[in-house]
């Protein structure tokens, strides 16, 4: 592995000291610029800043004094300099990306440093898929801190995923030198109920001087809520009020608002800062989770900074909450977040604060992006062959595998429905009454069938139950290796022989994406990396997701980013109803529930 350690702040003190004393020349200038200092709030104009070996030595009016005949000259002509962005919680996985091409897709909006949580290769394979990540980050040119994942599974007893973590691995990792912390602690009934797994995996985190990620999905800010928060999660980013936001920031920990793809949680929970005038510091911007679409046509950090000024965040504020807020919170405020001496220089040009364009990106004291091109390689690690090939189905699936069979003598049954909400994470528990045909349920109206089909361990094994929301038509199915967080495979469909093409399908190439419709595949997108990743471009995969949008279109969908929904349609830690390979579960209570009621 060829690591891409960056050399530390007192390694480099006496060549940063000579050039702010004007012993020696700085490597690089940025000049005559108006310096955002997010640590006063500060714009303060006609300033330059020089850079010795990919840090800030000296910002301040004139740096002509430690300028050289070989020091690089980057002119400023008066716009604004502000510290590249962070993303606080993000799964690089979301963007079916490998780390080198996401890192590839977002470099030119100007995010230079990341918190991932690769939960979801964990969930696949194990360590080892954690440390594939890990090593590929650390190649990058940019910051890319590795969260070790923490909950797989994410609820114990309710699904079966590939590999488990144990709390040994969380200690094992602990060492490695791109792990900054815990992954989001999506257990938190475990945590509440004193769970020694869990407890250990936190304590671990915490002994090693680490964060610990959170992730509390309850609107149920009661006893439970304090349980968790005295269990030690550091931050959440599963608030969807102004609520959630204040209650989290009350008991010391951090908001971290999230606009990904699909979430839209800024906005409800900002006004916490803006309305009700609360100390912006312990507020923080995230993605969640971004597909590759997302990135190449609409940004990453700045998007969510520029939504979060559009929602009447004041900008610099705005700005503090994807930089230095998150700096600190992960304990680096000393090294990255801000453009003060010491720090790595990762600093972006802009002309607008509000609009925030990105003119220029600087990284470690390179410039990495100008004008939305890459000026640098993103290398690529050699992904070992036990990370492709994934997808174990134990037979060929046909339409008899997605039968769900009616009670003896029922004309019809009341079935529990999960119900997709537009733009959200959680789902609605609904009940349906759905016709018996020849014995068997039937999807009617906008009520259609679902079925998680085990992939890791070629047991043969399908889930069958019914969904709403998706407003699918005709003879069509949907299918996704991509299923947070056990990711096993989803298929969602209107006919059961289209159900069995598209799980066929995924299972031949070796995991991704497939809609057919009457007979024929309409879109693919091939995830072959542990079924859940390219190691293509980021334009390339989003060009092939595109396909896949028009694709669920033309089957009648009309629901923003129903894909995102679509891939969420497992994840038990996420009220309120969801499909595992072990059954439905009522996440509101934590057990499963029947498909079909039994009758009064």
């Amino acid at each position: 592995m060829s690591e891409n350690i960056f050399p530390s702040w007192p390694d480099s003190a006496p060549q940063l000291i000579e050039v702010a004393a004007g012993r020696a020349p700085a490597d690089t200038v940025i000049r005559q610029g108006i310096w955002v200092n997010v640590h006063t709030r500060e714009q303060l104009p006609g300033h330059d800043i020089a850079i010795k070996a990919g840090r800030i030595a000296y910002v301040g009016p004139d740096a002509s004094y430690c300028t050289g005949p070989d020091t690089q000259i980057i002119e400023a002509n008066g716009r604004y300099m502000i510290p590249g962005l962070c993303d606080a919680h993000m799964h690089i996985e979301s963007g079916m990306l490998t780390p080198a091409e996401f890192a590839r897709a977002v470099i030119p909006h100007g995010t230079t440093s990341m918190f991932t949580d690769p939960h979801e290769i964990a969930n696949v394979l194990g360590l080892d898929g954690v440390r594939y990540m890990h090593d590929e980050a650390l190649m990058q040119p940019v910051n890319i801190f590795t969260q070790m994942p923490s909950c797989a599974p994410s609820a114990p007893g309710l699904e079966t995923t590939g590999y488990e973590i144990s709390a040994e691995d969380v200690a094992e990792a602990m060492n490695w030198p791109g792990i900054i912390g815990l992954g989001e602690m999506m257990n938190f009934p475990g945590v509440a109920n004193a769970d020694p797994k869990m407890l250990a995996e936190i304590a671990a985190t915490q002994r090693a001087g680490k964060t610990v990620g959170g992730h509390y999905a309850s609107p149920d800010l009661g006893p439970d809520f304090a349980a968790y928060v005295a269990g030690g999660p550091a931050d959440d980013h599963e608030g969807t009020c102004e609520a959630d936001a204040i209650a989290r920031v009350r008991q010391g920990m951090r908001s971290m608002m999230r606009l990904g793809s699909a979430w839209y949680d800024v906005e409800s929970q900002i006004t916490a800062v803006t309305e009700k005038g609360l100390d912006p510091r312990n507020f923080i911007l995230c993605t969640d989770d971004c597909h590759s679409g997302t990135l190449v046509n609409d940004g990453h950090m700045n998007r969510v900074v520029r939504h979060a000024i559009a929602c009447g965040c004041d900008p610099v504020i705005a700005l503090q909450m994807a930089t230095i807020n998150t700096a600190t919170h992960f304990g680096l405020e000393r090294e990255i977040g801000s453009i003060t001496p010491g720090r790595r220089a990762d600093v972006i040009l802009t002309s607008d604060l509000s609009e925030l364009p990105i003119e220029v990106v600087i990284a470690r004291g390179q410039i990495v992006a100008e004008s939305g091109s890459i000026k640098v390689d993103c290398p690529h690690y050699d992904w070992h062959a036990s990370a492709r090939g994934t997808v174990h189905l134990g037979h060929e699936l046909t339409a008899k595998d997605f039968e769900l069979a009616a009670p003896e003598g029922a004309n019809a049954v009341t079935a529990n429905v999960i119900g997709v909400v537009e733009n959200q994470a959680p789902t609605k528990a609904l009940q349906a009454e759905l016709p018996v045909v020849d014995g068997l349920v039937e999807g009617s109206g906008d009520v259609c069938q679902i079925a998680l089909v085990e992939r890791h361990r070629a047991t043969g094994g399908v889930t069958n139950a019914f969904v709403s929301g998706f407003g699918y038509s005709g003879k069509m199915a949907m299918a996704s290796t991509v299923a947070h967080d056990s990711h096993h495979m989803i298929v969602v469909g209107t006919d059961r022989a289209q159900m069995a093409l598209a799980a066929n399908r995924l299972a031949q190439v070796g995991g991704g994406i497939t809609i057919y419709r009457d007979g024929q595949e309409l879109a693919l997108i091939e995830l072959p990396i542990a079924g859940l990743m390219s190691d293509s471009p980021a334009t390339e995969v989003a060009a092939k997701a595109q396909v896949m949008v028009e694709a669920m279109q033309a089957c009648g969908c009309t629901l923003n980013n129903a894909y995102m929904q679509h891939s969420l349609l497992a994840l038990v830690v996420i009220p309120e109803l969801r499909i595992s390979d072990l059954g439905l579960v009522d996440v509101r209570t934590f057990q499963k529930i029947p498909v079909i009621e039994p009758a009064q």
